[in-house]
């Protein structure tokens, strides 16, 4: 249990995503969610009006909190390349962090794949990324014209969505490191 500080709400939310991301959501219960919070079954239910509301708010929770670790990187950006580099930073950043059984790769990514396709869940996950893309399009157009922009973002993605499989399967960040280096030379050579 990891103790009692925040409102029922946050406490629930935290230890779902903990157990979420280390266990997946489909095995981890609502006792086990109750336990780790040190809270009431009860009071599961008066903040979230199911499972499915709790994986959501979830899932937006995840999308958030790469949203801060990118937000970070970026803030000390001197110019678009740095913009696009502080997307593989806020990876990076991710992938290093401690979880309770180690690094499993993109939360959300594990989420969707737990999911019926057409979920909202998935839709949010979907959102994300391209969010993500969306970034990255954003930094490239100060460096190429905007089909380019947009077209090498897809690029980018592709190389930081396989890095970060293959991270999450290495449980630790150094393919994401390399991705960074492949994706500094490409936009380098544009």
């Amino acid at each position: 249990m990891q103790g009692t500080k925040g409102s029922a709400r946050e406490r629930l939310l935290g230890a779902a995503s903990r157990l979420f991301y280390a266990d997946g959501m489909t095995a981890t219960g609502i006792d086990a969610i109750t336990a780790e919070a040190g809270v009431a079954k009860m009071s599961l239910y008066n903040n979230f009006a199911s499972k499915e509301d709790l994986v959501l708010a979830y899932i937006d929770a995840r999308h958030e909190e790469w949203l801060e670790l990118y937000r970070r990187r970026s803030g000390n950006a001197a110019g678009p390349m740095d913009g696009v580099m502080a997307v593989f930073d806020a990876y990076i950043d991710h992938a290093s962090a401690a979880y309770l059984r180690g690094f499993r790769g993109c939360g959300l990514l594990n989420a969707a794949a737990e999911l019926p396709v057409g979920s909202p869940g998935r839709e949010a996950v979907r959102r994300h990324k391209e969010q993500v893309e969306a970034i990255l399009a954003g930094h490239l157009t100060g460096i190429v014209p905007p089909p380019v922009a947009r077209n090498t973002a897809e690029h980018l993605t592709f190389l930081l969505e396989g890095a970060m499989s293959r991270a999450g399967l290495e449980g630790r960040p150094d393919r994401l490191e390399r991705a960074r280096t492949i994706a500094r030379g490409l936009v380098d050579s544009l």
